[in-house]
C-alpha cells in the first residue's frame, strides 16, 4: 500500500465515517489510545462526510460501550469534515466504502493517495466497519472489536520497515 510522505512521515490521521457520532468517534478513541501505547507519536481527530450531527456528542451508546474498554471520549463534538482537512492531515481513514466515495468526490486529486479504509489491512472479506446506529444488541462491541483490529494493524505497518 502506498501512503504518502512515505510510513514515518505520518503524523496525523483523520477517521471518517458519515456523521462523526458513532464509528469515528470510537476509533478515535480507540487510535489515540493504542497510538500512544506504541509510542507513536500521531495527532488523532475525527469527522464526519455529513453534517447531520454536527456539534453533537458522540453516540451515548459508543460511549458506554467504549468506556467499558478504558477509552475516553472527552471533548469530541462531531463535525463535518472541510476542505483544510485533506491538507492538514497526512493519512484519513474511512469507515467503509460508501465514505471512501465520498471522500473521493470531495478530495483534491493532490490529496486522494491519503485516502484509505480503516480496515484496509483486515484479513475479512468486508473491509466496512458497519455502522451500528440503527443496530440492536452488541453491534457497538462488534465495532470496537474491529477497531481495535485496525488500530494494531495500523501500528503493525507504521513501525514496519
Amino acid at each position: 500500500m502506498t501512503l504518502p510522505k512515505g510510513k514515518m512521515m505520518i503524523k496525523s490521521i483523520l477517521l471518517v465515517c458519515m456523521g462523526n457520532i458513532c464509528r469515528s468517534p470510537t476509533a478515535e478513541a480507540i487510535f489515540k489510545v493504542k497510538m500512544a501505547a506504541s509510542g507513536i507519536k500521531v495527532f488523532i481527530d475525527s469527522a464526519g462526510t455529513l453534517a447531520y450531527h454536527q456539534g453533537s456528542l458522540p453516540d451515548h451508546r459508543s460511549v458506554i460501550a467504549g468506556n467499558k474498554r478504558g477509552y475516553v471520549f472527552d471533548n469530541m463534538i462531531a463535525r463535518q469534515i472541510i476542505e483544510q482537512d485533506f491538507e492538514q492531515f497526512d493519512l484519513i481513514l474511512a469507515a467503509d466504502e460508501n465514505n471512501l466515495a465520498d471522500l473521493r468526490t470531495t478530495c483534491p486529486q493532490r490529496y486522494q493517495d491519503k485516502l484509505k479504509l480503516m480496515m484496509a489491512f483486515s484479513s475479512l472479506d468486508d473491509k466496512n466497519v458497519p455502522d451500528p446506529y440503527y443496530g440492536q444488541g452488541d453491534g457497538f462491541e462488534g465495532v470496537i472489536n474491529l477497531l481495535e483490529e485496525s488500530a494494531e494493524q495500523w501500528i503493525q505497518f507504521l513501525l514496519s520497515e
